[in-house]
């Protein structure tokens, strides 16, 4: 463990400095960035869709997490070697550059569809190079990971909240190429921040990396991912979530509260997603349960309400209140998972194990996405939704059934191993 990681961890004034200059960089970055991210799972459905409907929607954004999925493995090793925040401001970059081409595209007539995968794929080549790096960097710029989890997740949820209902809007007054030009701006102020995070050693490279080969680096990184029961354990239920639950859900939800509630109406359900995610990461920022994935399992089976109230046609309060519960048990999962992986992780292969829970966790998102269309020539939108409802409570059973994820312990603060 480093010398800064020690600090951080066992600092008496947590309380008092959570916000020192480097947490702030760091979360003016990633809420900037959060909030143009925000807008596009709605300009994807609302202005994709539009030309090249729901498979079109499932296919752009599959193609985006394919390549992050195949790609996020060397992502983790890169982030170990070279320094996460390295990694991050050059991802950052390269999205400006992707994000700023389809902006152009859609402000001179309706893209071709060849570049809008395109610009996908490399959109998501540069997620999987930033996106390991955003759990091996909280414990160098926070001292206390459970805190700085949660407080990242309510501004994730800020982010929810207002970067739909701002898409929509613009859409509707402007089109979809305002929204790609913002979404380029914020990955412009996430690069400025973060390349002003430098906490001495900022961006600690694993003992012995120097002169490892790759996949002597990716072996030892699988290692440490699978001589942890709970962690791939979770992961092999969230690849089911994955192509049953999360991929589908964007697709097809925007499509059937689309057409029956108007565009804006799935605006505003999204931006309630955020509201539950604001109030899920603040109850985070309070409970601190002995066993955080027993607890955060409990509180996913409340997501079950989501596609659920999507599939029965509720109207619009009803789907909005529902979209908040869901956000909220989503928010607790995510920062005891979160929280749970950096403490019980060694820091020096934290980033490569990230970059594990993500291929697996995501690569079913993927599937899912891709898959959306395609299925709804099997079943229509409303019946797959109470599939994915049924995934989520069936998931949320075997996460409480496996010993290894139920009696996982609240890590001491200042540890960090298996």
């Amino acid at each position: 463990m480093t010398t800064v990681q020690t600090q951080l961890q066992t600092s008496p004034t947590t309380q008092l400095t959570l916000w020192e200059r480097h947490f702030t960089l760091y979360f003016t970055a990633r809420t900037v960035s959060l909030i143009g991210d925000a807008m596009m799972p709605v300009a994807a459905a609302l202005a994709v869709g539009a030309l090249y409907g729901i498979s079109g929607v499932g296919f752009v954004l599959g193609t985006w997490t394919g390549t992050f999925v195949l790609l996020v493995l060397f992502g983790g090793v890169f982030a170990d070697r070279f320094g996460a925040r390295r990694m991050m401001v050059g991802a950052d970059l390269a999205r400006v550059l992707t994000q700023g081409v389809l902006a152009a595209a859609f402000f001179a007539g309706p893209p071709p569809f060849w570049l809008l995968v395109t610009m996908a794929g490399l959109a998501g080549a540069a997620a999987a190079m930033f996106q390991p790096g955003v759990n091996g960097m909280v414990p160098l710029v926070a001292r206390e990971p459970q805190r700085a989890n949660a407080t990242l997740k309510v501004a994730d949820a800020l982010a929810q909240l207002l970067g739909p209902a701002l898409a929509g809007l613009l859409i509707t007054l402007t089109g979809a190429g305002t929204v790609y030009a913002i979404d380029g701006a914020t990955f412009v102020l996430s690069a400025l921040c973060l390349a002003l995070v430098r906490p001495a050693p900022a961006d600690p490279i694993s003992p012995g990396t120097h002169g490892s080969s790759l996949r002597r680096e990716l072996r030892q990184g699988w290692h440490e991912f699978r001589s942890r029961t709970w962690m791939w354990a979770v992961i092999l239920i969230w690849v089911g979530y994955g192509v049953l639950l999360f991929g589908p859900l964007v697709p097809l939800s925007s499509a059937l509260v689309g057409a029956r509630l108007g565009p804006n109406a799935y605006g505003l359900a999204v931006s309630s997603l955020g509201v539950g995610t604001v109030l899920g990461g603040l109850l985070a920022l309070r409970l601190r349960p002995a066993r955080p994935l027993a607890a955060g399992a409990v509180a996913m089976a409340l997501f079950t309400v989501l596609p659920l109230c999507v599939a029965l046609g509720a109207g619009l309060p009803v789907l909005l209140a529902c979209h908040v519960l869901g956000g909220g048990a989503w928010a607790f999962w995510s920062v005891m998972w979160a929280t749970s992986v950096q403490t019980h992780t060694p820091p020096a292969v934290l980033n490569r194990v990230t970059a594990y829970e993500l291929a697996g966790s995501v690569s079913g998102i993927a599937l899912g996405q891709i898959l959306a269309g395609p299925a709804t020539t099997l079943a229509s939108p409303d019946r797959l939704l109470l599939v994915s409802a049924g995934t989520c409570l069936t998931g949320c059973v075997a996460l409480l059934a496996i010993p290894a994820i139920r009696t996982l312990r609240r890590a001491a603060p200042g540890s960090t191993g298996p």
